[in-house]
């Protein structure tokens, strides 16, 4: 019996046979070429081919950071300096498209790795993926065909990339144990996306040797042990059993009022990124939908979307909800979100740049035209329109003056709409929480976000791993401007909910509920859990 400790990154047993991956790569041949024309043009169309390919992986994920994680692969592929040092690449080396992808691909994968910030070092792989991702494409190659198992097994590698996991038959994973890796790397992000148990960080006891031995695996405790004896196959199935019971109880949710055990009614919502989303919305049996978070529709391609798209993915969302709440947040592109179109000045400092309502005010166009959407598709359900990263008053008040003149337009064209859908705002910046009195009397309900307002009011990047024992959500500075924001919310007759990570960490639940909170929006995997949480929880 071989014990092997590592750090649990997505909780559960599993019990199988050891499959160590084999990573497979296209082998590039540099060719020289004299019609760089054409190889500019086949790179282009393995670009868009590839944003076409991440765009379904996004789509496939339950919303959150997995999804995110295919976003960012798909923001990569338009970033000015990488598309342009490939292009220069074929023009100035004469080369053939995949050359040019490795050799541009091999430099910035470099740039990164050697990088000090543990977040930067991580986006190392994600360069890696990307231009695997193109180099099959443009070669015709299929993907990591020879790694994928046919019978269930327990994964063991060095670490996986996005598209390899993705690639993976869920009914043959039993589990995930790694050689390496770290709590926010793509297998970790995605295992607990999947619902599958992994570990990382084994080290070098995990040898090939291995390959073929049993093993049983416990995920929240980060130990696989090869060749169990019968006292430990034991334990850990004591522990599946109870850890299937809770499943069973959660499944028994399904239904259920959301209620707290004092009488209090909560409204537990899901997140979604787009249209394709609402399944996972009502696999999950949430009540409404809290965060449509509509950039993504501007991000699917290299355009803005026409107001008749827009329009076609609000009025369907409304249509499958089928007069249950959808919260749809106005374009919040700008910092880690970013469209080449739109011709946004490169920024120091992007997280306090360009972005959110600051964007949509600057470019009352593009915010003209996304409200018509809006407002035309609000005849078919219940719409609750959104404002993100509201720091002042006079924000709020002219977003609503944009959102009056373009009733007033659609009156005069005789288009029919609904006169009366609720505005509110995300809650994201210290600044919001301490005027929310104010920000209160103009808005009709409040969503706290936070993800943005913990990583604003600590200072500490919410992305960077080398700062998570510093990104506190539960900081008291975090819970006391919640608080405040929800007190100011009750005084001026309006409701306020919880949005981001912490909306989802159960062990904050009662204490929400205890600061008044009427609303909680999570991704649709953890609504039953936390409706759970709320049925058991007491708000008074």
């Amino acid at each position: 019996m071989i014990v092997l400790n590592g750090t649990g990154v997505s909780s559960g047993i599993a019990y199988g046979k050891i499959r160590f991956f084999r990573h497979s790569k296209c082998a590039v041949e540099k060719i020289s070429v004299s019609d760089t024309d054409r190889e500019i043009k086949r790179w282009r169309e393995a670009a868009n081919d590839a944003s076409a390919q991440l765009l379904e992986m996004a789509q496939r994920q339950e919303g959150g950071d997995a999804a995110d994680l295919f976003e960012t692969h798909r923001l990569m592929l338009r970033d000015p300096d990488f598309v342009e040092a490939i292009e220069k690449e074929i023009v100035e080396s004469s080369v053939n498209a995949e050359a040019a992808v490795e050799v541009v691909g091999k430099r910035f994968s470099q740039m990164f790795s050697s990088m000090e910030n543990d977040y930067m070092r991580e986006r190392s792989a994600d360069v890696d993926d990307v231009s695997n991702r193109l180099i099959n494409i443009l070669s015709g190659s299929l993907e990591q065909e020879s790694g994928v198992p046919t019978s269930p097994v327990i994964i063991a590698a060095d670490d996986l990339s996005p598209s390899e996991t993705v690639l993976l038959d869920r009914s043959t994973i039993l589990g995930f144990i790694l050689i390496n890796g770290s709590k926010n790397s793509h297998t970790a992000i995605l295992a607990r996306n999947l619902g599958i148990p992994a570990i990382i960080g084994i080290g070098d006891k995990l040898a090939s040797e291995l390959d073929g031995r049993y093993a049983v695996m416990d995920g929240s405790e980060g130990m696989a042990v090869i060749d169990p004896d019968e006292r430990m196959m034991r334990e850990l199935e004591k522990k599946r059993q109870h850890e299937n019971a809770q499943k069973r109880r959660m499944d028994a949710l399904r239904g259920k009022p959301d209620v707290t055990e004092d009488g209090k009614n909560i409204k537990v919502y899901a997140n979604i990124a787009s249209p394709a989303d609402v399944k996972y919305v009502l696999e999950n049996d949430a009540a409404g939908i809290g965060l449509f978070r509509s950039e993504f529709l501007f991000l699917e391609s290299g355009s803005l979307p026409t107001e008749e798209q827009q329009f076609e993915a609000y009025s369907s969302v409304l249509k499958k909800m089928e007069g249950r709440e959808v919260i749809i947040r106005t374009l919040d592109i700008g910092a880690d979100k970013n469209a080449e179109y739109l011709g946004l000045e490169r920024e120091h400092n992007p997280e306090l740049g360009m972005r959110g309502i600051r964007l949509c005010l600057t470019r009352p166009d593009i915010f003209k035209t996304q409200l018509r959407a809006l407002y035309k598709a609000s005849v078919y359900g219940k719409l609750l329109i959104m404002f993100p990263m509201v720091a002042g008053l006079w924000e709020l008040i002219d977003a609503k003056r944009i959102c009056r003149e373009v009733r007033e337009e659609l009156s005069e064209k005789g288009v029919a709409f609904d006169e009366h859908v609720p505005i509110g705002i995300m809650v994201e910046t210290p600044a919001a929480a301490l005027i929310a009195d104010d920000l209160a009397k103009e808005a009709d309900f409040f969503s706290v976000g936070t993800n943005d307002l913990t990583q604003y009011t600590l200072a500490a990047d919410r992305q960077g791993s080398a700062l998570e024992r510093f990104y506190d959500v539960a900081h008291p500075a975090v819970m006391r401007l919640i608080e405040e924001t929800i007190r100011a919310a009750h005084a001026n007759g309006i409701w306020a909910g919880i949005c981001g990570e912490s909306a989802a960490d159960t062990s904050l639940t009662e204490q929400f509920l205890k600061m008044g909170a009427d609303e909680f929006s999570v991704s649709p995997k953890t609504i039953l859990p936390l409706r759970g949480a709320v049925r058991s929880g007491k708000a008074y």
